[in-house]
């Protein structure tokens, strides 16, 4: 009985300690520019670099509580490939000893950044800035560990509406991807948009601020075809919380932002690049400073992540398709000037089928980060905002945020109606090559991992 007692009350003391360990926070924040005179990601139109309006940056946010152990880091580019994020976070867990899943590395999806997915005939990857990237990441890792002290996290969620659907249905049951909502035969947008705006704020022991992590929900194509390297609007608005807040990292996460758009379909505003981004910037900014004003600070938040990789089909081109894109590519071989949509589609579907002809399927990590009463959600596509809002709706957490373009690149994940009306996302190529029920899977994983960390945050943890 006495030894039976003892060991009850040491398992309590043991829990307790785990319970109380302090929370270690750290931040680190890496300029990762590409050369001038390099390609500049785009898909219908090929343009090399003139110019280097603002930096591109990688910022990111070092947590463990003893027991999990995790690295976020934001960078300023359209996407990563599934195998160069692999290559990476292999790295940063060897040169840091955080385990290798446990580093979720996502991409604003600027459109102002090197070529990194092959999404142009014309325009490689390029290899070399990744080789530096992988450079680059690395030590971002290994300063935000170096900087790790006694720290506590706040949290806050509000409204900030930047991004607006811009699928557009027409009466002979066709959809486009932008459009003139103007014209008598338009018959509504296809879906929702999402103005739920996150920030979470990480401070150190005593109460001084070391990083921020904000999160909302569009595309940030301001820079798109300009030939310039910029990092959009999560550039200018982590200037703006600069500013206010001190030089400290400011990491960026978009959401579920496959169909959405910063431009109102139903209401165009005629506006310059640079009225659009400090517009959009102030928005994104305004609202993550006016959450700062009223943060509450967590000494012992809970902290958790699990993660499901989730196979799914692949949808390969029709052989009609199939021939139109080669008699395309060939043509723009012999000369021909075929740019924009025709160039697009064509390739699209003759690299899909190079790519994933002989195995068409692909696997898609999702994974669940619970920060207190936060629980963001991250999965590797440009998942349409229906799905994001499916997600949220079957959330035990308080807040949660569904990022995108996270731990690899699935390309756009349209729903049924994305891929029933066509056009661009309708039709199969490389990136809109997932099968049609691949975003209802997401949800359904989702949900799952979702509802067990926080159970099991809940059993062995508790909360705060």
């Amino acid at each position: 009985m006495w030894f039976a007692a003892m060991v009850w009350l040491l398992m309590l003391g043991v829990g307790h300690a785990q319970d109380t360990t302090p929370l270690q926070a750290g931040a680190a924040s890496k300029v990762i520019n590409n050369r001038l005179g390099s390609w500049v990601q785009g898909a219908g139109v090929p343009k090399t670099a003139t110019k280097q309006r603002d930096n591109l940056e990688a910022n990111g946010l070092y947590l463990s509580d003893g027991r999990t152990t995790m690295l976020l880091v934001s960078c300023d580019l359209v996407g990563l490939n599934s195998k160069h994020v692999t290559i990476i976070r292999e790295a940063v867990a060897a040169a840091t000893e955080i385990p290798s899943r446990n580093v979720l590395i996502a991409c604003t999806h600027t459109h102002g950044g090197p070529s990194l997915l092959k999404t142009n005939y014309l325009m490689p990857i390029d290899h070399a800035y990744l080789d530096r990237l992988q450079t680059w990441l690395v030590e971002l890792a290994q300063a935000a560990v170096r900087s790790a002290g006694p720290g506590k996290l706040g949290w806050g969620k509000g409204t900030a509406q930047i991004g607006f659907n811009r699928r557009l249905c027409w009466a002979d049951g066709t959809h486009s991807m932008h459009g003139d909502a103007s014209r008598e035969d338009f018959a509504g947008l296809e879906g929702p948009d999402d103005p739920q705006h996150l920030a979470i704020f990480a401070a150190d022991a005593d109460g001084k601020l070391i990083a921020v992590l904000h999160h909302n929900t569009t595309h940030p194509t301001i820079f798109y075809a300009a030939g310039v390297y910029s990092a959009d609007f999560p550039g200018e608005a982590r200037d703006l919380i600069r500013k206010e807040l001190g030089d400290i990292p400011v990491l960026y996460l978009n959401g579920a932002q496959g169909d959405l758009a910063i431009d109102d379909m139903l209401h165009r505003r005629n506006e310059s690049r640079e009225e659009k981004l400090q517009r959009i910037a102030r928005l994104a900014a305004d609202e993550t400073l006016r959450l700062y004003q009223n943060v509450k600070y967590h000494d012992h938040p809970v902290l958790d992540h699990s993660y499901d990789d989730v196979k799914v089909g692949v949808r390969l081109p029709d052989a009609d398709h199939l021939a139109e894109g080669r008699a395309i590519l060939k043509r723009i071989d012999a000369g021909e000037n075929i740019r924009g949509m025709k160039m697009i589609m064509a390739f699209g579907a003759v690299h899909l089928q190079k790519e994933y002809g002989e195995n068409p399927v692909e696997t898609l990590p999702i994974h669940t980060v619970r920060i207190g009463d936060v629980a963001l959600v991250t999965q590797p596509c440009e998942l349409y905002c229906q799905f994001g809002l499916d997600i949220k709706r079957r959330s035990p957490a308080p807040i949660t945020a569904v990022v995108g373009l996270t731990d690899g690149y699935g390309g756009y994940c349209p729903t049924i109606y994305g891929i029933l009306g066509g056009g661009y996302s309708g039709r199969p190529i490389y990136w809109t090559r997932l099968e049609p029920n691949a975003g209802y899977e997401i949800v359904e994983r989702a949900g799952r991992v979702l509802n067990a960390v926080w159970r099991d945050s809940r059993t062995n943890k508790g909360q705060e």
